[in-house]
């Protein structure tokens, strides 16, 4: 039996810091999306626990080891169903790390999804959740897979409105940045919550009501890798393009357009102009996508 589970790029359509905890660790508010563009989990059943990884970004991954998300993923998993099976997993690694996509997230909520299905774990979305929040503040959201509001330090998740239909095209410098170093950057008072109350159904007027919320991460980022201010200037002058804006905390930029003939159109474009950057050009998913 193998199973086999998509890890979309997780995008922060905004970002606002609306706080911190006594821990120091961020309170926030965000709307994320997730496109077809990530990676790739294949699991068969096996004696025991394994996993290897291909894909054009594998080589960023070497040296993890057992630290790998994916691997922590599967023995938490284990451990909390009492599972004694092995499974043979692998990585298909595309996209960037450190790359403010969250992929080593969205690659554990693959490997949960998975493993649920290869294993046959009894267990609901909620616990799930709590389980994946255990891997890390990202896995909530990204084991829902489809346009959702975060909250709190991205444990809280709810499900948005569908989004209207949109291409989008993701560009990053070839620079690695750690989240840590963007927040430890960052200066300045805390916003406000941005949540819509309604989510526009037409492209542009959806991204003229991004225009009104920003990214907080944005300035520190840029500080950290001047390289992100030519992405979002470069971004937003491919032709068709309704907004430019960094993911995360970088170093990943995001452009919208009407739809994903013209993303892809404006990606070639792009491709053509900074041959050494990382980009790729989608739609966005409604939710999570697993096959057998």
């Amino acid at each position: 039996m193998e199973v086999t589970a998509f890890a979309a790029a997780k995008v922060n359509l905004y970002l606002h810091l609306i706080g911190r905890r006594a821990d120091g660790y961020h309170l926030l508010d965000s709307l994320v999306a997730f496109p077809a563009i990530g990676d790739r989990i294949t699991a068969r059943k096996a004696a025991s626990l394994s996993l290897t990884v291909g894909g054009p970004e594998a080589p960023s991954l070497a040296g993890l080891g057992e630290d790998n998300l994916v691997l922590r993923a599967a023995r938490l998993l284990a451990d909390h169903a009492g599972i004694v099976d092995g499974a043979s997993l692998h990585l298909e690694k595309n996209l960037p790390v450190a790359a403010g996509l969250g992929g080593g997230s969205s690659d554990a909520a693959a490997a949960l999804h998975a493993l649920c299905a290869l294993w046959d774990v009894p267990i609901d979305e909620e616990a799930l959740g709590r389980l994946g929040a255990r891997l890390g503040a990202d896995v909530p959201a990204c084991l829902h897979s489809g346009a959702a509001w975060v909250g709190g330090v991205g444990e809280h998740v709810m499900p948005a409105p569908l989004l209207p239909s949109l291409g989008v095209v993701l560009a990053n410098p070839r620079i690695p940045l750690p989240t840590a170093a963007v927040f430890a950057a960052r200066r300045g008072p805390f916003g406000n919550s941005a949540r819509m109350t309604s989510v526009p159904g037409d492209a542009a007027a959806f991204a003229q009501a991004l225009k009104r919320r920003r990214n907080d991460l944005t300035e520190a980022a840029i500080g950290c890798v001047p390289e992100i201010a030519a992405v979002l200037a470069t971004l937003a002058g491919l032709p068709g393009a309704l907004i430019a804006r960094m993911s995360g905390s970088g170093a990943t930029c995001f452009g919208l357009f009407a739809d994903r003939a013209a993303a892809e159109q404006a990606r070639a474009a792009l491709a053509a102009a900074q041959p050494g950057w990382w980009s790729a050009a989608g739609s966005f998913l409604a939710g999570k996508r697993l096959s057998r």
